[in-house]
């Protein structure tokens, strides 16, 4: 005779099955509420635009910096004052200009007449969060100034080294190349931006938002109203935390595939190095936390492969003549290799 099901066995063990909590071994809860704020508070100024904020928030915790890429007048520079608004650390601009100097970033010696000896005086860059405007206006002189403070955090003038004060940030916005007065950026400056963000033009709706915040507003400067939601030393226990963010292996090697994938390409011309593979594992634990989850899933992966590797591949002179830009070769990578399970 065949064993009866016993229904209230069943019964009794889904009822133990719903009661499973999962819980982080990481509690998120404090970074969570962080980012809630945060996009609370830029709200107040930006209609729409949830991405682009998503994006330097990430940014922001993966301890990485953003090329932020658009048209005039789509709030780029804006959106990147506020977000240094809402953390309490030291903030600059420098606007780049054809005849701008490395010394106007960087900082100059100048002879002290009293001592008979130089002193150096620190440039705009020394600062926590350094927003670049309009980045690909100055000559490659100038950009290559900025290689040893974006990568190694430190700057090395007359052979005395100066280190940068954590957190130290720095965001970028461009014009797109095709416009008139722009450089492109040298390829060794592009790898080390974490991120290029491309905002694109506000909707209709969000548009008409835009004109009625604008007229309700009556003159008062809205930024006068953001708050300030971290400090330089609840930034960094947070990034901190985002690097505890748990990965699996095969999602590892599914971020070095993906990466691989671009350097034998017949429509790239040049691949990405293995700073993007870092800089994916980087982004996705960020995407991660600010989910609330202490692991990274696929998902989170193929959302940080598009604005970490867009600005790191060049498609090729053949296939750029066609239309194709960077953008399409990496959606169709990423549709070509198997997701892991």
């Amino acid at each position: 005779m065949e064993e009866q099901e016993n229904p209230t066995a069943k019964t009794s063990l889904e009822n133990e099955s719903a009661n499973i909590h999962f819980e982080n071994r990481i509690d998120l809860t404090a970074l969570k509420t962080a980012v809630a704020q945060i996009r609370t508070e830029i709200a107040k100024v930006i209609i729409g635009q949830e991405a682009f904020v998503d994006m330097l928030i990430a940014s922001i915790l993966a301890n990485g910096h953003s090329l932020i890429e658009g048209v005039p007048g789509v709030a780029k520079t804006v959106t990147a004052k506020l977000m240094a608004k809402t953390l309490d650390v030291d903030f600059s601009r420098i606007q780049f200009t054809p005849d701008l100097m490395p010394s106007d970033v960087l900082g100059t010696s100048i002879y002290n007449m009293k001592a008979g000896s130089f002193d150096f005086k620190k440039g705009p860059i020394f600062s926590n969060i350094v927003l670049i405007d309009e980045i690909n206006r100055a000559p490659a002189k100038t950009q290559a100034a900025l290689f040893e403070v974006m990568e190694e955090r430190q700057i090395t003038i007359d052979g005395k080294t100066y280190p940068m004060q954590p957190p130290f940030l720095v965001f970028a916005t461009q014009n797109p190349v095709e416009q008139e007065g722009t450089y492109r950026l040298p390829e060794a400056q592009l790898d080390r931006f974490l991120f290029k963000i491309e905002v694109s033009y506000p909707s209709l709706d969000e548009e008409v938002s835009i004109l009625e915040t604008h007229h309700n507003r009556k003159g008062e400067k809205a930024i006068n109203s953001i708050a300030k939601i971290l400090t330089a030393e609840k930034v960094a226990a947070l990034q901190k935390q985002t690097e505890q963010i748990r990965i699996e292996p095969n999602l590892m090697r599914y971020i070095a595939q993906v990466v691989t994938a671009t350097r034998d390409n017949s429509f790239l011309y040049l691949g990405a190095s293995p700073r993007a593979s870092l800089a994916i594992l980087a982004a996705s634990k960020a995407f991660a936390a600010m989910e609330g989850r202490d692991f990274v899933t696929p998902d989170d992966i193929k959302r940080a492969t598009i604005p970490v590797l867009q600005h790191r591949v060049i498609v090729t002179p053949e296939r750029e003549m066609e239309g194709i830009n960077a953008k399409q070769v990496i959606k169709q990578l990423l549709d070509s290799i198997e997701i892991p399970r």
